[in-house]
C-alpha cells in the first residue's frame, strides 16, 4: 500500500532559548530534520513525505530536503496555528489510499524497524500508535488534590501515530477542539478506537538544550554497535 508521512516541524525555538527553531538545530553537524527524513525515506523505497513547517521556514526546509538522495519524494507545505491544524494541512496532499504516518520532525532518533512496524500493525488493524511504559512514579491531580496512578498502567506517548487513510482524513473533517492533543485524540473523537504498539525509548523529543546532547551521546553508542 501507499506509504505518506506527514513530518510536522514547526517549532519556533522558544523553550529551547534559542532563536534559531529546533528543528534546524545542528546535530552531528547536520540540522535536526535531517535525520528524520532521511530515516524515513529510509524506511520503504515508495515512501513519500510531506513536510509541514511555518511558512517562514519553507525555504530552509527546501534546502535540507534538497541534500537528500530522494529529494523528490518530499514535498513541503505551510502549518497552522496549531498542531491540529497543520497536520490537517499535510493531510490534504495525501491523494490516494494508503497508510499516513504522522511524525514530530524533532524526533530525529525514530527508527527504521519502528516505521515498519508502525506500518504493519496499522495494515492489520487500521492504526498503530507507539507507547512505552512509564519509568517513573506518576500522580494525577484532580482539584482536590493528587493521587498515586500505578504506573503499569501508563504509557507515554509517541510518534509515529499511523492510521490508515480511510480513518484519518475523514477524522480530521471535524472541527478543533483544544481537546485534541494528538492524532490519536482526533481519531477517538471521531469513534474510531485507537491500537497501541511498543515505541522506542531511544525515540525523544528535541524540546531542551539538554536534549541535544542526550541525542549525540545515543547516535554515538549506535554508530559503536
Amino acid at each position: 500500500m501507499k506509504k505518506f508521512a506527514v513530518i510536522v516541524a514547526g517549532g519556533s525555538g522558544k523553550r529551547m532559548g534559542n532563536i534559531v527553531p529546533k528543528q534546524f538545530l545542528l546535530l552531528n553537524h547536520k540540522p535536526v530534520l535531517w535525520y528524520t527524513l532521511d530515516t524515513f525515506l529510509r524506511s520503504y523505497a515508495d515512501m513519500r513525505i510531506i513536510l509541514v513547517l511555518p511558512d517562514e521556514h519553507i525555504e530552509r526546509g527546501k534546502q535540507i530536503a534538497e541534500t537528500l538522495p530522494n529529494a523528490r519524494n518530499i514535498a513541503i507545505t505551510a502549518g497552522g496555528e496549531t498542531r491540529f491544524h497543520s497536520v490537517k494541512q499535510g493531510l490534504k496532499l495525501v491523494d490516494e489510499d494508503s497508510v499516513v504516518f504522522v511524525h514530530d520532525g524533532v524526533r530525529c532518533l525514530i527508527s527504521v524497524p519502528l516505521i515498519q512496524r508502525c506500518y504493519n500493525q496499522a495494515i492489520e488493524k487500521g492504526s498503530a500508535v507507539p507507547a512505552v511504559a512509564a519509568t517513573d512514579s506518576v500522580r494525577i491531580e484532580n482539584g482536590r488534590g493528587h493521587y498515586v496512578e500505578n504506573r503499569q498502567h501508563v504509557r507515554i506517548i509517541q510518534t509515529p501515530q499511523t492510521f490508515l487513510s480511510n480513518i484519518i482524513l475523514p477524522a480530521f473533517g471535524q472541527e478543533y477542539d483544544e481537546s485534541f492533543t494528538d492524532e490519536a485524540t482526533v481519531v477517538e473523537a471521531y469513534g474510531t478506537p485507537v491500537f497501541l504498539t511498543e515505541g522506542e525509548y531511544d525515540n525523544i523529543k528535541i524540546t531542551r538544550p539538554v536534549d541535544i546532547i542526550i541525542a549525540e551521546r545515543m547516535m554515538q553508542e549506535r554508530s559503536m554497535l
